[in-house]
């Protein structure tokens, strides 16, 4: 059995671990060789959620400079933390970042808790970011295991049984190697061996510090795994959005529902998102208006469904009053950018301000 190659689990730790030290990578988040800061531990592991190390580097050199501490995070407006995170995506995240912060600075006076059980009860924190935090920040022994660590052990261990249904034995494995002390620096070194080394697409086996032990190479099916279950095709939705731009260049934005997707972020007003477009495209229209259809579609995936936005135009004079919904304002149209819009939204002020009128 794979698991029995743990017995020299103390042997592969140590290389892994020198092989860290020489060339884990340089994060503005990591500080070698001493105890990580909760905080910037936390905040990393919160944007890199389904996200690239590349994306999330000005993300959280941003956030840091707005926000240096737990407390300062905590104190922020959510407006101003969702206009900071636009961009990032799953924007649950955000909103779960901001209620995590305000429990933390509440309930346990601005210091993030040690526990595994405490840090799992906090607001947006899963399995793994417990893991990461409690192994990085407090060097407990606990695992971390997110894709990269899952690529690497389905390798080394030559899992064959497809993702999701092997999550469970790749944790107990990765539980297993966890070392008594630097389990900190351990976690980051399989993140790190996955991101650079035993990448998803030809991994660089000669250089790997396990190379020698790995199961997956020694049976030529390295390259091929982690296996996944084949992915449901995506559905496709589609939605109107409406332009409305004042004689004075406003432009007329809508807050979301706080619940839901894209849940209290901005958006240029828009029918529901459906699998058919209903023929009255005025239906769900903000205000009574000459709406000029214009040309092309704004397409968006998201992680369940793909859109496809057609997006109308019409002008409005100055006199314009608002909608009765309280979530719609004027905005002028110099500040669009440092308004809380998802990427769908920024695809669709890109869409409109283009187009020829």
């Amino acid at each position: 059995m794979a698991e029995a190659r743990l017995k020299n689990a103390d042997e592969l730790t140590g290389r892994l671990l020198a092989w860290y030290d020489q060339w884990g990578r340089d994060l503005p988040w990591r500080v070698k060789g001493a105890r990580q800061d909760p905080y910037r531990v936390w905040l990393s592991e919160i944007m890199l959620q389904q996200t690239t190390v590349a994306a999330v580097r000005d993300y959280f050199i941003k956030f840091i400079s707005l926000w240096p501490d737990v407390q300062a995070l905590a104190r922020a407006k959510l407006d101003d933390v969702l206009k900071a995170w636009a961009g990032l995506g799953y924007y649950a995240r955000a909103r779960n970042l901001h209620a995590c912060a305000a429990e933390v600075s509440d309930r346990h006076g601005g210091r993030f808790p040690a526990e595994y059980a405490a840090l799992l009860a906090l607001p947006g924190i899963g399995p793994y970011t417990a893991g990461a935090i409690a192994a990085i920040a407090f060097d407990l022994p606990h695992a971390a295991v997110d894709g990269n660590v899952e690529r690497v052990l389905s390798r080394f261990f030559a899992i064959t049984e497809p993702l999701p249904e092997s999550k469970p034995r790749i944790r107990a494995l990765a539980e297993a190697l966890v070392p008594a002390h630097r389990a900190g620096d351990f976690a980051q070194a399989l993140m790190d061996l996955g991101a650079t080394i035993c990448t998803p697409k030809s991994p660089n086996c000669i250089i790997c510090p396990w190379t020698e032990d790995c199961a997956g190479r020694r049976q030529g099916i390295a390259a091929e795994l982690p296996r996944k279950l084949a992915k449901k095709a995506v559905p496709t939705r589609k939605g109107y959005a409406y332009w409305v731009e004042r004689s004075d260049g406003a432009v007329l934005l809508r807050r979301r529902p706080e619940k839901g997707l894209l849940g209290g972020m901005m958006e240029v007003p828009s029918s529901p998102w459906e699998a058919t477009l209903p023929e009255d495209f005025e239906r769900d229209a903000p205000l009574q208006a000459t709406w000029r259809r214009l040309p092309g579609l704004v397409a968006h995936t998201f992680t369940h469904f793909h859109l496809e936005l057609t997006v109308f135009r019409a002008e409005a004079g100055l006199s314009a009053g608002l909608p009765p919904d309280p979530g719609f304002r004027w905005v002028p149209s110099v500040e669009i950018d440092g308004e809380a819009l998802p990427s769908v939204m920024r695809k669709v002020v890109a869409h409109a301000s283009t187009t020829k009128r």
